[in-house]
């Protein structure tokens, strides 16, 4: 899967960073970069100037040669949850004299909203659609999964997603799992393994209990990892896609 160059441009959101509670930064003049890859997800650079004062300790460099630093907030402390961009020139000189900080640590905030895992990218569409395709998942040649009532989430970058009523899925083969995964465009996953006799398949199918308001639509749909099962749509099997869950 290949991506566009990184690049950077400024944003009219308001950005805030806490650490347990206690204002890290505040800034309405951050810069919005857009990555992905081994670079990283999308993420804002704010000023230094924009910073707490005391909140960024202990400078030292980091593996690319960019300084990094602990983020101290009373009692708090992120250990290496803040740094500066490693090649800050060309497309990205704007990201001079500004920093980023860790989204797994810290809380971000876009105006008074929180913003989880990564920032949104503004060029990336996340739309669905209600369909009457007929959709049907195999796993090790045993259906598991049927309906003509699917909605199709099409996310750019990322291969169509079949979300479906639970009234159309084997939920007497479903096992809950203890696995929880965040998404800055749709909420919080919570996941489901499937299991076949004496094998269990882990973590193949997840749903959203809770979606954000932007995405209401998908709210306790299952959706099975195109990647890891045979999908059939009206009538053709579909090729497994090739991404990071493969």
């Amino acid at each position: 899967m290949e991506f566009e160059k990184p690049f950077a441009e400024p944003t009219g959101r308001r950005i805030r960073v806490r650490l347990g509670g206690g204002l890290v930064a505040d800034s309405s003049r951050a810069r919005l970069l857009v990555q992905y890859g081994r670079g990283g997800l999308p993420t804002y650079y704010l000023p230094r100037e924009d910073v707490a004062a005391g909140a960024l300790a202990n400078p030292r460099a980091g593996s690319a040669g960019q300084q990094v630093w602990d983020v101290a907030v009373g009692s708090k402390r992120a250990e290496a949850g803040a740094w500066e961009h490693a090649n800050p020139t060309g497309d990205l000189a704007e990201l001079a004299g500004h920093v980023t900080f860790s989204w797994r640590q810290l809380e971000w905030y876009e105006e008074d909203e929180r913003v989880l895992v990564h920032a949104r990218d503004p060029y990336k569409r996340v739309d669905t659609l209600r369909s009457s395709r007929r959709v049907q998942i195999y796993l090790e040649g045993q259906k598991v999964a049927d309906s003509i009532r699917p909605l199709l989430l099409f996310e750019t970058h990322l291969p169509v997603r079949y979300y479906l009523p639970a009234e159309d899925v084997r939920t007497d083969l479903l096992e809950a799992s203890d696995t929880v995964t965040s998404c800055p465009y749709k909420g919080m996953a919570r996941y489901w393994s499937v299991r076949l006799g004496q094998n269990l398949v882990r973590d193949v199918m997840w749903s959203y209990p809770d979606p954000i308001p932007e995405n209401p639509k998908i709210r306790d749909l299952f959706c099975f990892f195109n990647e890891r099962v045979d999908l059939v749509v009206d009538g053709l099997p579909q090729d497994r896609p090739d991404t990071p869950w493969s």
